[in-house]
């Protein structure tokens, strides 16, 4: 039988004995009591940093965590990992997920808990944290930082970071000047939290409360609302819970309630960001995610709410309006009703309750939807044999079924030069196409949302098609190709594709399609030279094991 408490993972001194009594003499110079050392451990995975405005309300949520789990007995334990703060990495949070997801495994593993709870937010971090939870498979709750608040300009709703882009796009677009983009700069993001639209984060978040490993009605929660602390406290309550009847990581997430995570992402218009987290959360689960069954499922899965970037709300509005739960509700029909959660129940047994009120100018009706589709689709053909990701519901529908001549960037520094030459040579009907920008080129930087061309922009277009191996931010819109598959960098069709080209992009028929023979395609590649790759440290780490998107760029070590 294994030992718990201050007797869990005893550090090897050669002697038992000796090892307990001089942990106990440790834990008890800070203070413990011989009691509270006699009962349960409950770790809290708290991601602070001074480099990560999304996890500035975390030692409010410890406090709390630690509360629920000391009114219920036990004793809670803070413990660091790192922080992933989106916009404040390089080349890109991305690049650390793996890593952030090993130390979060390995320190539960190593230090003496009985279960865990682990607090993330910004986009990485949950499912950094889920993947090593799931590997090191001991009972954990996940409490995610919550949503920011909108801010306000000229009597306009502003949230971090649909709005970022909007009015990006207007500045280099000409319609404000730089005074007032200023302006919009201090009031995008006003509060602690994630992003307060429906971007990579919220969507974690969404997607961790319909797997069961958070708590029900926790992810929509704003972060300075006082219920997302009472969601804290009700966490740690659950972790001790845990200590007395283990529910494991793996029990949790299974391959039904992989599926029915993906119907959520699928109707809540969710981050194709969440394509890759979800599918590197299940691989860890020893679950996979191909693509022809993420498009039987968005086939069948309505968008059901109307939020920005796909539609016009907020979080804090999806909160008001029901949250996950009334989506669940709406969707029950297609659910596996038997995965349990981490309080032990089915997800039936949890919907047999009806919910409270709901906005249904927020969360429609399964019959009334915003679209009878979901939000996103993967994509095949010859430029992306093991697939692509499109994300429908933030696309321009005119260009659904459009062919067009190829501008090609070969990286990132060329995209960054030339974009806004006025001499580039490029139409509103062209193809924007980014090579080198993949998880082992570039380790997939949310790049794809490429800027359209500056002089494009202040002729008034809004929109093109554009394709690349990288990623975009879930907050991004617009008609945007990703996580082509295999990348350039490593000889993918996409690497063989030239200015003027042909390529076809039929949202119809799932496909994306280069216009040149199999021939000179493969005589094409067979003249390609791969980049060079980092020699030393954690780059070199990252280069030599990262898998494709495919496979949710996981270590495949770690698999």
């Amino acid at each position: 039988m294994s030992k718990k408490g201050i007797a869990n993972g005893l550090t090897n001194y050669g002697d038992r004995d000796f090892s307990l009594y001089l942990r106990r003499s440790f834990a008890r110079s800070m203070g413990i009591s011989a009691p509270m050392l006699a009962g349960p451990i409950v770790g809290i995975a708290a991601t602070e940093s001074g480099f990560n405005n999304c996890h500035r309300n975390m030692p409010e949520l410890v406090e709390a965590v630690s509360r629920g789990v000391l009114a219920a007995g036990g004793l809670p334990r803070v413990f660091p990992t790192i922080s992933l703060g989106e916009v404040f990495l390089n080349p890109t949070s991305m690049m650390f997920r793996n890593l952030m997801a090993m130390d979060t495994e390995e320190m539960i593993r190593a230090q003496p808990m009985d279960a865990v709870v682990l607090i993330g937010g910004c986009d990485k971090t949950v499912p950094a944290q889920l993947m090593g939870a799931l590997s090191a498979n001991i009972p954990a709750v996940q409490l995610v930082t919550g949503p920011m608040s909108t801010g306000r300009h000229k009597g306009e709703r502003l949230g971090a970071c649909t709005d970022c882009r909007r009015f990006w796009g207007k500045y280099r677009g000409g319609e404000i000047d730089a005074d007032e983009i200023e302006t919009i700069e201090g009031n995008l993001a006003v509060t602690s939290g994630t992003c307060a639209v429906m971007g990579t984060a919220s969507t974690m978040a969404c997607i961790g409360e319909t797997l069961g490993i958070a708590l029900p009605g926790t992810a929509a929660i704003p972060a300075v609302h006082s219920a997302r602390l009472l969601a804290a406290e009700a966490s740690g309550r659950a972790a001790m819970a845990l200590t007395a009847k283990p529910i494991t990581p793996r029990q949790v997430i299974t391959e039904k309630s992989v599926a029915n995570a993906l119907r959520v992402l699928l109707a809540v218009g969710g981050s194709t960001n969440a394509v890759i987290h979800l599918t590197a959360i299940a691989g860890r689960a020893g679950v996979k995610i191909p693509y022809a069954l993420i498009n039987r499922i968005s086939d069948e899965t309505p968008v059901l709410v109307d939020l920005k970037p796909v539609g016009e709300g907020y979080m804090e509005d999806f909160f008001a309006a029901g949250g996950v739960g009334a989506v669940l509700r709406e969707l029950k029909s297609l659910l596996h009703l038997d995965t349990i959660d981490v309080e032990g129940r089915t997800l039936g047994e949890r919907l047999e309750d009806k919910g409270e009120w709901v906005d249904r100018k927020v969360i429609r009706e399964f019959a009334d939807p915003v679209s009878k589709v979901g939000g996103l689709i993967a994509l095949s053909g010859n430029l992306a044999p093991q697939g692509a990701i499109f994300k429908r519901a933030a696309a321009t529908e005119s260009l659904f079924e459009h062919e067009g001549r190829a501008v090609v960037f070969e990286n990132l520094e060329d995209l960054a030069s030339r974009i806004d030459d006025p001499a580039l040579d490029v139409a509103a009907d062209d193809i924007l196409v980014l090579k080198n920008a993949g998880p082992k080129a570039a380790a997939m930087p949310e790049a794809g949302y490429l800027p359209i061309p500056r002089k494009l922009a202040r002729q008034g277009v809004k929109d093109m098609v554009r394709i690349s191996d990288a990623r975009m931010s879930g907050t991004a819109f617009g008609t945007v190709v990703l996580h082509v598959a295999p990348e350039s960098a490593i000889g993918g069709p996409l690497a063989a594709v030239r200015n003027g080209d042909r390529i076809r992009l039929s949202v119809a028929k799932k496909s994306i399609e280069l216009l040149v023979s199999a021939e000179e395609i493969q005589k094409r590649l067979a003249e390609h030279v791969r980049p060079d790759a980092p020699s030393r440290g954690y780059g070199a780490l990252y280069h030599r094991s990262v898998t494709q998107a495919p496979d949710g760029c996981d270590f495949d070590f770690l698999r």
